[in-house]
C-alpha cells in the first residue's frame, strides 16, 4: 500500500522524480499567518426514499406511477420506482421483482443509495439471497468523501467489497480531474478504509504516465501498513536523495516505519522508527545506520545515530521519562542530517528520569548525560541526582515552610578533570500576598550546602571538603495603577506597574568549589527579579540590592494590549561579589561595575492590526555599549500574508560578538499559489548563513511543493576525517507532491511545513527571555 501516516494516497514508483522539502527551521517571533481556507465542498445526496416508512428488517418496499405481476411470481414496477430495504434503497425507471428467487433487475436512471456511497448506473441485478448487487456503465461517489469514478460494471458481494471493472478513481471533482487512476480493476472494502488498484495507469489531466500492475490505497484514516510517501531531494552535501518510508502497523498499540535512504555520494542509509503504547506508557526508537559513507576516504567506519525516548505515568502520583540518543560522530548532523536534531546543535541528550508527585512533598530520581558534540568542554554526568521538596501551609499570612533538598554524584569522562559528590539543603518561610491592586511576597531561607570533591590537581584552589551556609532573605512588592484615557476620538486604560524587589546574600569565598552544573543567567527585564545569578548552585551570589522595574500599558476597549513598556535595573549597595566569577564560563560582559547592573527594558508597540514592532535591550549606561538585544518589525497584510524583518545582537558569546538580520515572508498569492522565503545573513563577517525560497500550488485534491535551500555548515570537528572535502555551504533543491483526499478531508495544508525549516530551529535564537 501506498499512503502517509495520516493515510493520504501515493505512488511510490510516480513519485521517483519528486522530492521532499528539505529539513530547516524558521525563525518566527510572531504568530503564524492563517492557513487560507479552500473551497472543497463536496456533493451532497439527501434521500431518495423521503416519504417512504423506513425499514429495519429484511421486508422490501417499492412504490411506482404502474405496477403489474406476471405468471403470480415476477412484480413489474414502471415510472418512479423506489425500492427501500434495511441496506438500500434504489431509484429507477423500470424494476422487476422476482419473489421466487428472490432477484431483482431494474434499467434507466438508476440511483442507487447505500450507507457510504452513491451510484448511478444504467443496469442494475440484485439478488436479495446472494446480497449481492451487479451494475454496469456505473458511476459512483463517497458519502462524506471525495473519492468518486466510474465503472463498465460494478459488483457489491455479500461482504459489502465493491468490485469495479473498467474503473476509474480520482478525488478531484472537475470534469476533467488533474489525475485520476484507472485500472482494469479497483476493489473497495466494506469497511471503507482501503482499495485496491489492478493493472493501473495514473493519469495527469487524463494523459497516463505511469504504470502500476498492483497498488493498494487507504481512503480513511484508518493506520494501514504500506509505502508512505515517497521524498526525492538533492544538496551538495549528499547529492540525489530518494527515501521510500514503508509503514507497518504492526499491532493495534505497536507499530514501525522502516525507511531505504539513497544518497547519491553517501550511499544508503536505513532509518528505522518504532512506536509503542503500553497502558499510560508510550515511546518509541529512533535508529540510523549507513554502513560505509562513500564521501569519506580514509575510514570505513558506519556512522550511527540512536535515540530512545519514553514518558510514562504510574498511578497518578508517579511519572518516567527517558531520552537517550548516541551518535558515530561529532559531524554527523551537519553531514547526513536527521529529523531528530538540528544541523546545528551542539549536544545530545541522556536522560532518564523517575519523579513522584504528592499534595505536600515531591521527591525525583535523575541520571543525566549530554553528548557534546565539537570542540567543546565536556559536560558533567549527573549519576544520580535526587531532589526533594516539600511544603507546609501555615496558618497565618497566607505563608508556608518550604523545605528543598538534593543529592548530586558528577562524573567525568575526562581523567583529569575534577569529580564531586554535592549534598545541598535549603529551608524557610515564604508568605505571598497578593491582591488585585497589589502583591508583597516575602521569603527568609538558610541554604547549605556539602562537597566532596576528589580527583583534584596539584595546585588548585579546589578543596576536597567544603561546607558553605548561607541565609537569603528576598522581598518583592509591586502596585498596578490604571486609569481611563481618551485620545485620538478612541477609550483606551492606560496601567502603571511599578515594582521593587529586595534581595540579600551575604557574601562568601567559593574558589574552592568546583564548577559542575552552574552557568550565569541573562539579566533580561524578567531576569532581574530573579533571587539568583546563576543557574546552578555551585555559586550563589552575594546580593546586597534592589531592583526598581516599571512596566506601563496601554489597552484598548476590548483588553487588547497597543503598547507595554518595560524598563528596570538593579542597584548594588555593597560590593557586587564579583570575584564569583572566577571561571571563564561565568564572566559576562554584562555588570562592569559595581553599583548598577545594565538596564533592561522591554517594548511592544502594536500599531494598527498590520504593524507590529516589538523589542529588548540590555544596555550598559557607564559605558555606553549595548550587551544584548532584538528588535523585530511584522506586518501582517492579511490573516494569510506576512513579513517579517528581525535583527539580534549579543556582544559576547564565546568572546565573539553576534549580529544577525533576518526577513521573512509568507504571501498567499491567490488561492491556490502561497510563497515562503527567507534570507539570515551575518552582520558582523558580510556573509549569508541561509536562504530560502518556497513556492507551494495547492488545489482540493492535490498539492505541489518546490523550494531552494542554501545555508552554512557548521563545523564541529575540524580535525575529524569527516571534514574531508566539505564544503563551506549546503545547497539544494526539493520538490514534494501531495495528493490530498483519501482519508476523506480535503482542507489546505497551509505552508507550516515551510515555515518550520531553518538552520536555527523554530524558536527564537539568543532571545533575550531564553
Amino acid at each position: 500500500m501506498f499512503f502517509s501516516r495520516t493515510l493520504n494516497f501515493s505512488l511510490v514508483t510516480l513519485l521517483v522524480c519528486l522530492s521532499s522539502v528539505a529539513q530547516a527551521n524558521v525563525e518566527n517571533t510572531s504568530p503564524m499567518p492563517e492557513t487560507r481556507v479552500m473551497m472543497c465542498p463536496l456533493p451532497v445526496f439527501d434521500d431518495i426514499a423521503i416519504g417512504m416508512p423506513e425499514v429495519l428488517d429484511s421486508t422490501i418496499r417499492i412504490s411506482s406511477l404502474e405496477a403489474s405481476i406476471e405468471q403470480d411470481q415476477t412484480a413489474l414496477f414502471n415510472g418512479s420506482v423506489i425500492l427501500v430495504d434495511k441496506d438500500q434503497k434504489i431509484i429507477a425507471d423500470k424494476l422487476s421483482f422476482n419473489r421466487l428467487k428472490m432477484q431483482i433487475e431494474a434499467i434507466g436512471n438508476i440511483h442507487y443509495q447505500g450507507k457510504q456511497i452513491n451510484i448511478f448506473a444504467k443496469t442494475l441485478k440484485a439478488s436479495k439471497t446472494d446480497r449481492s448487487t451487479e451494475m454496469t456503465a456505473a458511476s459512483y461517489q463517497l458519502d462524506g468523501n471525495p473519492g468518486h469514478g466510474q465503472a463498465g460494471k460494478l459488483s457489491i458481494n455479500n461482504d459489502g467489497m465493491m468490485s469495479l471493472t473498467d474503473s476509474t478513481f480520482t478525488t478531484c471533482l472537475q470534469e476533467v480531474p488533474d489525475w485520476q487512476i484507472k485500472a482494469s480493476e479497483i476493489n473497495l472494502s466494506a469497511k471503507g478504509d482501503f482499495g485496491e488498484a489492478y493493472h493501473a495507469q495514473f493519469r495527469v489531466l487524463d494523459v497516463p504516465i505511469l504504470y502500476v500492475p498492483y497498488f493498494s490505497f487507504p481512503i480513511s484514516k484508518e493506520r494501514l501498513s504500506g509505502f508512505l510517501y515517497p521524498e526525492l531531494s538533492s544538496s551538495s552535501n549528499s547529492g540525489v536523495e530518494f527515501s521510500a518510508p514503508f509503514y507497518w502497523n504492526i499491532a493495534e498499540n505497536y507499530d514501525a516505519t522502516i525507511t531505504p535512504r539513497y544518497m547519491s555520494k553517501r550511499g544508503t542509509q536505513v532509518q528505522t522508527e518504532f512506536r509503542y503504547l503500553i497502558d499510560q506508557q508510550t515511546g518509541k526508537i529512533d535508529l540510523e545506520y549507513l554502513h560505509h559513507d562513500k564521501e569519506i576516504k580514509t575510514n570505513d567506519d558506519p556512522r550511527y545515530l540512536a535515540r530512545f525516548q519514553h514518558i510514562g505515568t504510574f498511578s497518578e502520583d508517579f511519572r518516567a521519562y527517558i531520552d537517550y540518543t548516541t551518535i558515530s560522530d561529532d559531524n554527523y548532523l551537519v553531514d547526513i542530517g536527521s529529523r531528530q536534531y538540528n544541523s546545528n546543535d551542539a549536544y545530545l541528550y541522556q536522560t532518564g528520569e523517575l519523579a513522584y508527585f504528592g499534595e505536600q512533598w515531591q521527591a525525583t530520581l535523575q541520571l543525566q548525560d549530554f553528548e557534546v558534540l565539537g570542540d567543546h568542554q565536556p559536560s558533567y554526568k549527573t549519576l544520580p541526582h535526587i531532589e526533594l521538596s516539600a511544603q507546609q501551609p501555615l496558618n497565618f499570612l497566607s505563608g508556608q515552610f518550604e523545605l528543598y533538598s538534593e543529592l548530586t554524584n558528577f562524573q567525568s569522562s575526562e581523567k583529569d578533570q575534577v569529580e564531586a559528590n554535592r549534598y545541598h539543603v535549603e529551608a524557610g518561610f515564604t508568605f505571598p500576598i497578593t491582591r488585585p491592586a497589589w502583591f508583597l511576597n516575602s521569603e527568609v531561607k538558610l541554604l547549605h550546602t556539602y562537597y566532596q570533591q576528589d580527583n583534584i590537581t596539584a595546585g588548585s584552589s579546589l578543596e576536597e571538603s567544603v561546607e558553605r551556609t548561607l541565609p537569603k532573605v528576598r522581598i518583592h512588592a509591586g502596585v498596578n495603577f490604571d486609569r481611563q484615557l481618551s485620545a485620538f476620538g478612541q477609550n483606551y486604560r492606560h496601567t502603571l506597574e511599578p515594582q521593587l524587589q529586595y534581595l540579600y546574600v551575604p557574601e562568601k569565598d567559593q574558589s574552592n568549589i568546583g564548577l559542575y552544573d552552574t552557568t550565569i543567567l541573562q539579566d533580561d527585564f524578567h531576569g532581574i527579579f530573579r533571587d539568583t545569578r546563576y543557574s546552578g548552585i555551585d555559586r550563589i551570589a552575594a546580593a546586597n540590592q534592589y531592583t526598581w522595574g516599571i512596566t506601563s500599558r496601554l489597552l484598548d476597549e476590548q483588553n487588547l494590549e497597543i503598547i507595554r513598556v518595560s524598563l528596570g535595573r538593579i542597584q548594588y549597595l555593597g560590593d557586587n561579589n564579583l570575584n564569583l566569577a572566577n571561571d571563564a564560563l561565568l564572566t559576562d560582559n554584562d555588570d562592569t561595575n559595581n553599583k548598577q547592573s545594565s538596564v533592561a527594558a522591554d517594548l511592544f508597540y502594536r500599531i494598527n492590526h498590520q504593524w507590529q514592532v516589538s523589542g529588548d535591550i540590555q544596555y550598559n549606561t557607564l559605558e555606553n555599549f549595548t550587551n544584548k538585544g532584538q528588535v523585530n518589525i511584522d506586518y501582517q497584510i492579511n490573516k494569510y500574508n506576512l513579513i517579517q524583518l528581525n535583527h539580534r545582537y549579543t556582544r559576547n558569546v564565546s568572546g565573539d560578538s553576534l549580529e544577525q538580520a533576518s526577513l521573512l515572508t509568507s504571501i498567499a498569492i491567490n488561492e491556490n499559489w502561497a510563497f515562503v522565503g527567507r534570507l539570515t545573513q551575518d552582520l558582523q563577517q558580510d556573509r549569508s548563513l541561509e536562504s530560502y525560497a518556497g513556492f507551494q500550488y495547492e488545489s482540493c485534491c492535490w498539492a505541489v511543493r518546490i523550494a531552494y535551500q542554501r545555508h552554512i555548515n557548521s563545523n564541529l570537528d575540524a580535525a575529524s576525517f569527516v571534514n574531508e572535502g566539505r564544503e563551506e555551504f549546503d545547497t539544494g533543491i526539493s520538490i514534494k507532491l501531495i495528493i490530498k483526499g483519501l482519508d476523506g478531508k480535503q482542507s489546505a495544508i497551509g505552508t507550516q511545513e515551510m515555515f518550520d525549516k531553518s538552520i536555527f530551529g523554530y524558536k527564537r535564537p539568543y532571545y533575550l527571555q531564553n
